[in-house]
Parts: structure tokens; C-alpha cells; sequence
């Protein structure tokens, strides 16, 4: 019997999934261990063996791969705990990062935020100016050389970087993704003057053009690649000590994995791997149930994610902001907002209610909890309110004190507004709802679709507790919230359910119509590049599928689009079939009749995405369907509960999941236990389970 294993590294717990040729999924959930993340993986995987009744030997000398994803590489980001690192440059060009190209004022920041001009500000430079070195060379932009590589000043500039401790140097020089032969050279010397020291180009990193997205991208990879690797070295060397058969595969941004061993050289494109493994399993979900378009609200115990699926595919981006940092790294789109179950409520100075984003996180945690948390959080609400049962969180494996979180409720919340602790905690439940359902809204409407035509799938720890609230509020037609063997581990489900991917991209700016020839020798270069990474994945995969993307924009705009390339040979036909791809994808994003053709068009990046298709992909499994529709048999009791504020607490139908079959329909209100989560339908709604095991609620 062979397995795959997906694992979600959360910020308070850790989610795995195992699942086998026969189509049994199993699932657990752990703490997480943040003072070292492996261990958490490590104890993930010796509860799944318990969960088949195998060893963990045995489970993993038959696991076919490990798919890996990480909060490590964002949170590090997010926080400043990186590595310090030296950045080399071409010479006159050192303060690129601190003016970053008047940009780093308002990127990332909301409309009002931008135009706040009084109290917006620069971040601090990734990399202070005692770290920079610039170099003598230059290449035009036509990756002709112009001056050549001053290699004298290449080995005084490593020797004093490495003089100020640094241990990892970033190297992007003018036009390198034209022509990357000054940057190879000063990796070579950089590896003859200081072998020990984490080396990353930008022209193997973000081979785009604007310098200053290209800087900032190729230093914080190379911020992230050494611990990355301190991080994976070890866990690779344990798994295999444990008899791991397989590859550990690491998730990236994109939607696709990459084998543990190449992902320190290219660590940006993993600051988004827990995020795009839920958007990935509710992918492989839709295309069994049959939905076309899809909204992913994943809330853990940090944060609340919301993603799209459109026509069968994740919504994808070509760039995304950090710290009001660019960073060029292809990712599946992810909105973020700290209101997770962790999410700390607390008074502003205006006397204002606010959830998140600070976390209470997996040590100390809500204050139900009992382990030194004193600040009031969503859980602690969610057990005021009846919602979760003290006694049954994690299946019972941890109890938890109500009486704590009605008093961090009470003293935090409660007594500054005049509320009882009942009341602050209905408070804490709706502003939750409520700024969860506004994110998801922003996400929907501006990207230019009608919430109804969308169906909300809801997971995490803490996504089915609320799902039926913000899912109602944003207007969807359907509530999905995948159980069956995925549980609240559907992240997990979606790393095991990926397929291996890279990607890789140029820049070279050309208007339309394109010279066949040259468009041609780009893609040929970059499938040659994409076909030689997935050589070196060590998987052996059943099918492989290149996919050609360019990012296109009219004559003098900012910004581009990015939209689909025909395969095989390029002619004058196929570059039309481009231009007609933009202008159809640009009218989707932007309104018919947006567009501006007589101004031209111009490209100005190319991109093929590799797609290695695993020989062994898991789906959830069907479940039998009961002659009966009524779930009486699965009331574990009856119980106050608070779900709608106009309703207060009432008697609620507490059903047990697992005594749950296809074909049952439960009318709200109704609470239904699961080991690993909980889900709520409310008055006035109806859920069903289907042949999947997942619950559906109409919304219509």
C-alpha cells in the first residue's frame, strides 16, 4: 500500500493528512512548536501512523512523497527575523532599495491609507547602507556589454561584506536578466573568496525588468534561503532516518511543489505555501462537485485567507507586496487578515471593539487554554456562546476552561463597554463575522465578479464555526465546508493533492506586432528551463504539461496583465490569437469597452509554467448514502447556544459527525461536532451531507 502525506504548518497547530491508493484519508492535528517547527511535522506524522494503526515505520518506507507546506518563510518575513544579508550591485545604484522608485510609500496600503500623505512612510531599507557594495560593470538593455566586471572591486566588496558578519549576499546588477553573465561571474567569486556564504541572483530569482521589484525580491530570497535550509537540512535528515521512502516536497506560492533540496535557492516562491494548499484542495474538490467558481475562506488560528477559483482555475498573480516590499514571484492570489481564532479582541482608544490581528497564537493561546493566556480571543467567544464544547475540543483530547474565557472576556471586553461576558462574547462573534464577510466581499467584487454565482468553501480550525454568517453576509449561492476525511486539515489535503511545479520567466520589452522568431526563442528558452528544473525534482511524474503565460500592457500604462499563450510554433497567427487574449482577459479584470487599442500593445514578460502531474493523487472518498434523511440517531444532546444576534441562545441539536451519513439533512439550528473543528447552521438554514462527507448549505 502506498501513501502521500500533505502537512500545513499553522501558527498554533499542525495539520496532516494521509491518504492511500484505496482512497482512505485520515487526518490529524497537533500543536504547533514554534521554537522548532520539525517537531510539530515530526509528531504529525507519528499521529497519522496511529490514526491507520501502523507504525510510523511502515507508514513512511510506504509513502510515495511528503508534501510540505510553511508559515516559516512569511512569518520571518512579516516579523524581520531574517538572515542579515549583503547586496551587491551595479555601480551608482546602491540606494535603489532605500528610494524604491518613490513606490515603497504606498505599496500594499489601501486607497485611504495611500492618500494619508501626511502619516504614510518608507519602510526601512531591506538592507542597511553598510551592506551594500556596488561594482564596476554594465550591460545595455539589449544585453550588450558595455563595461565589463571591474572582478578586483567584486573581491574587496565580498571581503568587507563578509567582515560585517553577513553570511548570505544578494547579487542584482542593471539588465542582468538580459544577459546574467557579470552575475555568474560574481557568484564565482563570491564562492572563491567565501564558499560558506548563501549566494542568490536576480537573474536566476526575478528575471523581470523594473530594478528596484527586482532587487527587493532577490534580497529577501536570499534573507530566507540559509534558515529555510537550516530548517530542512535537519527534518529531511530525520524523515529519512525514520525510513521516509519518498521526496519531501515543499509548497510554493503557485499553487505547486518543489523538492526540499531546490527550495532554499529560490525560498521566496515558498512565502505563500500554507496559503495556496487550501485554494489547491478546494481546486481538486470543485472539479468532483462540480463547481466552476469558487471563494476559499481558510481561518486558522492566526489568520483568515480568502482566495478565488475562476472557470475550473485559481486566481493567479504575478507579483504580491510584503512590508510594502514588491516581490516577483508567481503566486495563487491570497487575501490575508489576522482575524483567526486566535485573534485577540481588545478596545481602542476611541472605545472601539477591534478582533486581531494580534494572535494569541499557539503558546500561550486563548485564555481557555489555561496556559497563561489573560487576553480575550474568537475561541474564547466561540465557548461563552455554546459554540464549542469545552469538553470535546480536539475530540477531547484538550480540555478547555470556559470559566477563564468568560472572565478574559468580561474584564477586556465586558466591563469598559457595560456589557456581560455573554454580551462581549456575542460581540467579539459578530464584528468577526463581520469583518471576515467584508474582506471576502473586497476580494469578490473587485476583482469583478457577482458573489452569487460563487460557492463558499470554508475549512480551518475556525472556518466552519462562522461560515454560515459571512457566507450569507457576502451573498454566495452555496456553503461547502469539506469534512468527510479532510477535516479541518483541508490545507493539508490540498499540499497532498498538488502536483509539482516551477516556473520560468524573462523580460523583454517589445511592442506589437511581435517578431514571431524572437517570441518563439523566449518560450523555447524558458521551456527548456522549466523541462531541466523538473528533471531535478527526483519525482517521477505520469505526465508533464507546459503552460505559456506573458504579461502584457497598452502603449504608456504602469502596469500589466497577464493572459494565456497559444502552444507549438509561433507565427503571425498565433501572435494575434495573443493580442486577442490580452484584450479579452483585460475587458474580464477592467469592464468591456475598457481598453484602449489604438494606443497599441506592448510585451513585456514571458513565463512557461512546468506542471509535473503526480502518478498518485488522492481524492476524497465516497460515502454510502442512507435510506433515511433524518440524522436523529446522530443528536449527541441539546444545548443553549448563540449563533444569530436576534435569536440570542437557544436550544440547539448538537450532532456528532462522525455518526453522520450521506443523504442526512439537518435543520438550523443545529451544532455539529467534529474531532478537529466545528460547524454551525442556523436558524432558517438546512444542511445536508453529501456522498463526500462534506456539508452543504443552500444559500439561495
Amino acid at each position: 500500500m502506498r501513501y502521500v502525506i500533505g502537512i500545513d504548518v499553522g501558527g498554533s497547530f499542525t495539520d496532516a493528512v494521509a491518504a492511500d491508493e484505496d482512497g482512505r484519508i485520515v487526518g490529524a492535528k497537533t500543536p504547533s512548536t514554534p521554537e522548532d517547527y520539525s517537531v510539530g511535522v515530526l509528531n504529525a506524522v507519528e499521529a497519522l501512523a496511529a490514526q491507520l494503526g501502523i507504525a510510523e515505520r511502515e507508514l513512511l518506507e510506504s509513502t510515495a512523497y511528503i508534501a510540505h507546506g510553511t508559515t516559516a518563510s512569511i512569518n520571518a518575513l512579516v516579523t524581520g527575523n531574517v538572515e542579515p544579508a549583503g547586496f551587491i550591485t551595479t555601480k551608482g545604484h546602491g540606494d535603489s532599495i532605500a528610494i524604491m522608485n518613490v513606490e515603497g510609500r504606498y505599496l500594499g496600503l489601501s486607497a485611504h491609507e495611500a492618500q494619508d500623505s501626511l502619516h504614510t512612510r518608507k519602510p526601512a531599507p531591506l538592507v542597511p547602507k553598510s551592506r551594500v557594495a556596488e561594482v564596476t560593470e554594465r550591460v545595455d538593455q539589449a544585453g550588450r556589454v558595455v563595461v565589463r566586471l571591474n572582478e578586483g572591486e567584486v573581491r574587496e566588496a565580498v571581503e568587507r561584506l563578509v567582515a560585517t558578519g553577513v553570511r548570505a549576499i544578494a547579487v542584482s546588477l542593471l539588465w542582468s536578466f538580459q544577459n546574467p553573465a557579470h552575475e555568474h561571474r560574481v557568484r564565482e567569486i563570491i564562492q572563491e573568496t567565501a564558499p560558506e556564504v548563501f549566494v542568490a541572483l536576480s537573474s536566476d530569482i526575478s528575471p523581470r525588468i523594473r530594478e528596484f521589484a527586482r532587487n527587493a525580491t532577490t534580497i529577501m530570497s536570499t534573507q530566507l534561503g540559509p534558515p529555510l535550509r537550516r530548517y530542512l537540512e535537519p527534518l529531511e535528515r530525520q524523515l529519512a532516518e525514520r525510513s521516509l521512502a519518498g521526496p519531501l516536497l515543499i509548497m510554493q506560492s503557485s499553487g505547486g511543489t518543489i523538492a526540499a533540496e531546490e527550495a532554499p535557492g529560490s525560498a521566496i516562491t515558498t512565502i505563500g505555501s500554507v496559503l495556496s494548499g487550501g485554494v489547491v484542495g478546494a481546486s481538486r474538490l470543485a472539479q468532483q462537485l462540480g463547481h466552476r467558481n469558487v471563494v476559499t475562506a481558510d481561518v486558522g488560528g492566526t489568520t483568515f485567507l480568502v482566495g478565488m477559483i475562476v472557470n475550473g482555475e485559481p486566481v493567479r498573480s504575478s507579483t504580491t507586496i510584503i512590508n510594502q516590499n514588491p516581490i516577483n514571484v508567481p503566486t495563487i492570489k491570497v487575501d490575508v487578515i489576522g482575524s483567526g481564532g486566535g485573534a485577540i479582541a481588545w478596545i481602542d482608544n476611541g472605545g472601539n471593539l477591534r478582533v486581531g490581528p494580534q494572535s494569541a497564537a499557539a503558546v500561550p493561546g486563548p485564555a481557555a487554554y489555561g496556559a497563561g493566556g489573560s487576553r480575550p480571543t474568537v475561541t474564547d467567544a466561540d465557548v461563552v456562546l455554546g459554540i464549542i464544547d469545552p469538553d470535546y475540543f480536539l475530540g477531547g483530547r484538550r480540555r478547555l476552561r470556559a470559566d477563564l474565557a468568560a472572565e478574559a472576556l468580561l474584564e477586556h471586553v465586558g466591563r469598559p463597554l457595560g456589557l456581560t461576558a455573554e454580551q462581549a462574547a456575542a460581540a467579539v462573534y459578530e464584528v468577526q463575522n463581520a469583518q471576515t464577510a467584508d474582506l471576502a466581499r473586497k476580494v469578490v467584487v473587485e476583482s469583478g465578479h457577482d458573489p452569487r454565482e460563487f460557492a463558499v468553501y470554508a475549512f480551518g480550525g475556525a472556518g466552519p464555526i462562522h461560515a454560515s454568517a459571512f457566507a450569507t453576509e457576502l451573498g454566495a449561492r452555496e456553503l461547502v465546508v469539506p469534512l468527510g476525511a479532510a477535516a479541518s486539515g483541508f490545507s493539508a489535503y490540498g499540499l497532498a493533492a498538488s502536483d509539482v511545479m516551477v516556473t520560468a520567466e524573462l523580460s523583454d520589452p517589445a511592442p506589437f506586432p511581435l517578431d514571431p522568431a524572437v517570441v518563439q526563442a523566449n518560450f523555447d528558452r524558458l521551456e527548456q528551463q522549466v523541462r531541466a528544473s523538473l528533471d531535478r525534482q527526483g519525482v517521477e511524474f505520469a505526465s508533464v504539461e507546459l503552460q505559456r503565460v506573458f504579461d502584457a500592457r497598452y502603449t504608456a500604462q504602469m502596469f500589466e496583465v497577464s493572459a494565456p499563450a497559444p502552444e507549438g510554433a509561433v507565427d503571425t497567427a498565433a501572435i494575434e490569437l495573443m493580442a486577442k487574449a490580452f484584450e479579452q482577459r483585460y475587458a474580464e479584470l477592467y469592464g468591456e469597452g475598457a481598453g484602449y487599442a489604438e494606443a497599441g500593445l506592448q510585451i513585456i514578460t514571458y513565463r512557461v509554467r512546468g506542471v509535473g502531474r503526480m502518478s498518485f493523487r488522492p481524492s476524497l472518498p465516497e460515502h454510502h448514502r442512507v435510506e433515511s434523511a433524518d440524522p436523529a440517531a446522530a443528536i449527541k444532546e441539546h444545548r443553549p447556544v448563540f449563533l444569530q444576534v436576534e435569536r440570542g441562545f437557544e436550544d440547539t441539536a448538537i450532532y456528532d459527525y462522525e455518526l453522520l451519513r450521506a443523504g442526512h439533512i439537518l435543520p438550523g439550528p443545529a451544532v455539529i461536532e467534529v474531532p478537529t473543528t466545528t460547524v454551525t447552521i442556523p436558524a432558517g438554514r438546512e444542511a445536508r451531507v453529501d456522498v463526500l462527507g462534506n456539508i452543504r448549505v443552500n444559500l439561495d
